[in-house]
């Protein structure tokens, strides 16, 4: 017997769709958001076929925007914007003011009203959180001036459109149509204005004298009961439940609500394994977002509005990208910097879409504007790698760094930074509690080591010190580390099933190679020594081994 289950239906649907488009965005080195947005089309009602329930797609994306925002304030780093404020506070308002003014001025050409012409300008001017840092990470760029000036740069945008979403309801009356809302009068619009900063001030004195305390206090608390499962609910519990509250009892947008809520947590030292432990459901609901956003685009609009979306275009990868590159040449920085931080701000992303959503809510936005933003987001987001690469190869060359290992570049965007020329040495891959151990006695016996780990701060740390570090993945950085001419391999990384696969490889090349591996369990050393690996340290067994070694001396006549 048949179920009528929308939710179950649009989920499946949408998730399968996205999954599908998104691998294949990916295979064309594309950011798979816009296999997501494309998803959403498929699944929306201007294409034929599945129609998902867009009233549920609605809902799901507000968990969506939830979990994005509350990620937002996890990774939110007041140190990081002070270290560039000089340059990033005021180039990201300039920058915001000059992409608002060519925004308003398009939408006048259109014959809108001043208010949607400044929410569709605003909403072209902030650029996506997920495609910046992703296009920064595989440059291996987080860590340098470069890469600090855009997350700066990026940190300032994010704040504005917070502040943008929390006035813009008070401001709806005074920015819409006249006739679209109810009130009007200047005195009343004041009045809304005010009530609004004062429910904010509140939330935000709540959030800092009892929030700042008990939000870590209970992260705390269930981390000490030693269960993942709990501290993982705990930590999604506090991002919904904070965000419901903040709009229920001070009616301020759930998105500010989370994002405060991440903000807190993020002083506290939990807050890298609250990141980790929200992720995966993060992204599955962020996916969902940008499928129901995708959703709302009607395909036909390519044809109908072509020079607006032209236009439209033009404003997010030329108009506020030559203002960036003008803004940092104007601070003295190199013209490879401006270059940078102008390819990294040209395109927009989640918080367009979310500033869009509310200005269509608030009878500010038309229709069409919302359309031109998502058509503007899925073509810039296309063409941001294409500004990448056009950079690495006809760009000027980047300052040549200290800490560089060996002369030898890898020859594109997607392998890793540099290619050892050792031989006869070790391969560490990972450089975590484990590897550190590990890699720090290498060290100090002298051994000719090569140690690859993905995060660009450990390995510029490792480099200082004089180490042969890749800052890539172990699939991806095995070639560089020479692996065909190595003498051994160690593996001190937990995914076994990442594991499996580089001792595979590694095996394949180098057949006389020695390799060790980790492992928790007996499936997961038999998993590993049926790949190849030589030696597998298991991990419970070593540490029974080691307790019974440390009782027997004090057994009765030992």
């Amino acid at each position: 017997m048949p179920h009528d289950t929308p939710l179950i239906a649009t989920i499946v649907v949408g998730l399968s769709l996205a999954f599908v488009l998104g691998t294949i965005a990916q295979r064309l080195r594309i950011s798979p958001i816009v296999g997501y947005l494309l998803a959403g089309v498929a699944v929306g009602p201007f294409t034929p076929g599945f129609v998902a329930d867009q009233g549920l797609a609605t809902e799901l994306a507000e968990i969506g925007v939830i979990l994005l925002m509350f990620g937002v304030g996890l990774h939110f780093s007041l140190s990081d914007l002070l270290s560039v404020k000089a340059i990033a506070v005021p180039g990201a308002v300039v920058q915001i003011v000059f992409a608002t003014v060519l925004g308003a001025g398009l939408a006048h050409i259109f014959g809108w009203p001043l208010g949607a012409g400044l929410v569709f300008g605003l909403a072209l001017s902030v650029a996506s959180t997920v495609v910046l840092l992703r296009a920064l990470q595989e440059r291996h760029l987080v860590t340098t001036e470069q890469g600090r000036i855009a997350v700066g740069w990026l940190i300032v945008e994010d704040l504005v459109m917070v502040l943008a979403l929390v006035a813009l309801p008070a401001l709806a009356p005074l920015l819409a149509p006249e006739g679209t809302n109810g009130v009007t009068s200047t005195s009343e619009i004041a009045l809304t204005l005010g009530i609004t900063v004062l429910k904010v001030i509140a939330f935000f004195a709540v959030m800092m004298l009892v929030g700042r305390r008990v939000i870590p206090w209970i992260l705390h608390y269930i981390a000490h009961t030693g269960s993942r499962e709990l501290f993982r609910l705990g930590v999604l519990t506090i991002a919904l439940g904070v965000a419901f509250g903040a709009a229920k009892l001070f009616g301020v947008s759930f998105a500010l609500g989370a994002f405060f809520a991440g903000m807190i947590l993020s002083e506290s030292p939990l807050s890298q394994q609250a990141a980790n432990e929200s992720l995966p459901l993060r992204d599955a609901f962020a996916v969902l977002f940008f499928v129901s956003v995708g959703m709302l685009f009607n395909p036909i609009a390519l044809v109908d509005n072509t020079g607006a979306i032209l236009a439209t275009v033009a404003i997010i990868v030329l108009g506020k990208s030559l203002a960036a590159l003008a803004i940092v040449m104007a601070f003295g920085h190199p013209l490879r910097t401006g270059l940078l931080i102008a390819a990294s701000l040209a395109q927009i992303g989640e918080f367009s879409f979310i500033l869009a959503g509310l200005g269509v809510t608030l009878n500010i936005l038309p229709e069409e504007g919302r359309e031109l933003i998502l058509a503007g987001a899925i073509v810039s987001i296309v063409l941001n790698p294409l500004l990448f690469h056009l950079l690495d190869r006809y760009g000027p060359p980047a300052k040549a760094s200290t800490d560089t290992p060996t002369d030898q570049r890898a020859p594109d965007d997607h392998t890793p930074d540099y290619i050892t020329g050792k031989t006869n040495h070790t391969v560490l891959v990972g450089y975590g509690r484990v590897g550190k151990i590990v890699g720090q006695e290498l060290i100090d016996r002298g051994e000719p080591l090569v140690i690859i780990d993905d995060r660009d701060d450990a390995v510029t740390k490792l480099r200082e010190q004089g180490v042969d570090a890749i800052a890539t993945n172990a699939v991806k950085g095995l070639s560089a580390a020479n692996i065909g001419q190595a003498r051994t391999l160690i593996l001190a990384i937990p995914d076994c099933f990442e594991a499996g696969q580089i001792v595979e490889q590694a095996r394949n090349a180098n057949p006389a190679l020695t390799i060790i591996a980790g492992a928790m369990t007996d499936a997961e050393e038999t998993y590993l020594k049926n790949y190849g690996a030589t030696t597998v340290v298991q991990g419970s067994r070593e540490t029974a081994n080691a307790i019974l070694a440390a009782l027997s001396p004090a057994r009765p006549g030992a």
